[in-house]
């Protein structure tokens, strides 16, 4: 994989691009490509947004509590949690799927406690602008 790579996610309100942070979280990018590349994250409803704080998708129920059949291990790194910082949502260490989100502004409270994959380098004003129950229209490996 390459290590800067890039994806484009396409929304109801505009389309975003995230550059992965593989050399932190090599089975985290790869398991995230590979559900890009399995169509997982076709329109699939942002289910949740908390300003000032992130909008997260990747739940196929569309509650919060859906996820592939599959679970990832938590892999933290010593990059902080900054405005457009891509994290993988757990419920407790090693039980990360297929929900992401993306902050809205610096998050010191997750540093180290959630796996940060990537960062928004393009469209940051998009993810501004997402609300519940908009749509993650696809998601395109770059």
């Amino acid at each position: 994989m390459d290590p800067k790579q890039k994806i484009s996610i396409k929304t109801s309100k505009g389309e975003f691009i995230v550059q992965l942070n593989v050399a932190w979280c090599p089975g985290t990018c790869a398991a995230f490509t590979e559900l890009i590349e399995k169509g997982f994250y076709k329109n699939l409803t942002i289910h949740r947004v908390v300003p000032n704080f992130v909008m997260q998708d990747g739940c196929p129920r569309g509650d919060g509590w859906g996820g592939p059949d599959f679970t990832i291990r938590s892999e933290f790194s010593p990059t902080p949690f900054m405005e457009g910082t891509l994290g993988m949502a757990s419920s407790g260490k090693d039980t990360e799927g297929s929900q992401w989100y993306i902050t809205h502004s610096p998050t010191p409270h997750l540093d180290a406690k959630y796996t940060n994959f990537g960062f928004v380098v393009e469209g940051m004003e998009v993810v501004h602008r997402l609300e519940v129950g908009d749509v993650v229209i696809g998601m395109e490996i770059l």
